[in-house]
């Protein structure tokens, strides 16, 4: 699937020989990922293609007269596009020519050195782990050195990611964004213009199932377990007031598997939880807070009357959605730019044999629209695994892929994404 990659805007600048060039703000998840030129991404795109031939999509063309105001903008959306549909190929993602350019463009962007670091990544419990790394160490990396000292199964990594996440004086916590394999921690972190922020090591599947493959492994176990005790604490997960003292007892006595397995039992266990909202239904301006997990958007609404509903949107009615950035990016040459001020998600339910859109205003749009490309991924690995005359889950989608992400306006800045 592709990944959130935009443009939302550009700036010239003086070169050294008098002339002009046009600079790229590229945007990863609504966060600035790096500032790159366009014969930047014209080398980088030929180092593609001698490795990976004629497979890449197209690259803008070179302009050999001056580009008009439109132009700029056609060329401005055609690398937004070129961003995205190079990053659908996971051996292309996992290549040396790409993860490098990418490492080597946000450091320069941030003017950061490749040097020796530490970096605290900060487990479920509330505890940190220190590890050294270099400042140009990928989150895969960073990832890899914790597992390690923390004695996590290889084989079990795909399970767990490093997040972006914002704690507050009062104990709340919100979860920002999943890094991507070829980010890195160290300078996400110190490029923020936010405070509070820190990286953190979570569990990255919404199957609750999925925990029985890591039941082997002691490490995996401890991280679960940590995680099930915090979302339950953070209320994140509900369970009734006879489940809580049953989970209660058992913690106590130190039974972990006996915990998951009733956690397995708690409404919203394993779900991601986003911050407080507003929505469209039943009315505008409704508040909401939305768990995300198990092929389901789960919605608790507060209605005008401050009376409160239950809505849950089963994934398998879900047909596409696509995320809009409503504002613009003036103060370009300042601090950090997020876009995640001003985000909705819109997305096409079927409900009564009809399509209807449902709009959810959140700052944590990406992270939203990552979580219903995840549980679409996980749906499609299991449904290849009760198929094994399959060879991957990629035949399970029409010729014409009903999974497409990131038809990107610049003007507004929408990713739009089709599910299944």
């Amino acid at each position: 699937m592709k990944m959130h990659f935009c443009i939302p805007v550009s700036q010239q600048r003086p070169d050294a020989l008098g002339g002009r060039y046009v600079l790229y703000s590229v945007y990863l998840d609504g966060f600035l990922f790096c500032k790159v030129r366009y014969s930047q991404l014209h080398r980088w795109n030929e180092q593609l293609r001698r490795v990976f031939g004629n497979c890449l999509p197209p690259f803008p063309p070179k302009y050999y007269l001056s580009m008009t105001a439109s132009m700029a903008d056609e060329r401005r959306d055609q690398l937004e596009q070129y961003l995205q549909n190079v990053t659908m190929d996971p051996n292309m993602l996992r290549s040396d020519v790409f993860v490098d350019f990418l490492k080597l463009v946000q450091l320069d962007t941030f003017s950061i050195t490749t040097e020796k670091a530490s970096l605290d990544i900060f487990l479920p419990d509330g505890r940190s782990i220190k590890v050294e790394i270099l400042t140009s160490d990928t989150a895969e990396r960073v990832l890899e050195v914790v597992s390690h000292k923390i004695g996590l199964c290889q084989e079990l990594l795909g399970y767990f990611g490093l997040f972006l996440i914002r704690s507050y004086k009062e104990g709340k916590l919100s979860v920002i964004k999943k890094l991507a394999d070829f980010e890195l921690p160290y300078v996400s972190l110190r490029s923020s213009e936010v405070e509070n922020f820190k990286v953190g090591l979570r569990k990255w599947y919404l199957d609750p199932s999925l925990d029985s493959r890591l039941m082997d492994c002691r490490a995996a176990v401890d991280l679960i377990y940590m995680q099930a005790i915090q979302d339950i604490e953070k209320e994140w997960a509900k369970p009734t007031e006879v489940q809580r003292q049953k989970l209660e007892a058992l913690q106590k006595e130190g039974n972990q598997t006996k915990f998951l397995e009733l956690s397995q039992e708690v409404w919203h266990y394993g779900y991601v939880q986003l911050d407080p909202c507003t929505c469209d239904y039943p009315e505008p301006g409704c508040g909401t807070v939305l768990s995300v997990g198990n092929n389901e958007v789960s919605c608790c609404i507060t209605l005008p009357d401050n009376q409160t509903q239950d809505v849950i949107f089963q994934m398998n009615r879900v047909k596409c959605w696509q995320v809009t950035f409503l504002g613009t990016l003036l103060d370009t040459d300042g601090p950090q730019q997020t876009l995640n001020q001003n985000l909705e998600l819109r997305f096409q339910y079927s409900e009564e044999s009809h399509w209807q859109w449902f709009v959810i205003y959140t700052k944590q749009a990406f992270l939203l629209s990552s979580c219903l490309k995840k549980m679409i991924s996980e749906k499609m690995v299991k449904l290849a695994a009760e198929n094994p005359e399959m060879k991957d889950y990629s035949s399970f989608l029409p010729r014409k892929s009903k999974i497409k992400t990131a038809e990107v306006d610049c003007g507004l800045g929408t990713i739009k994404e089709e599910g299944l």
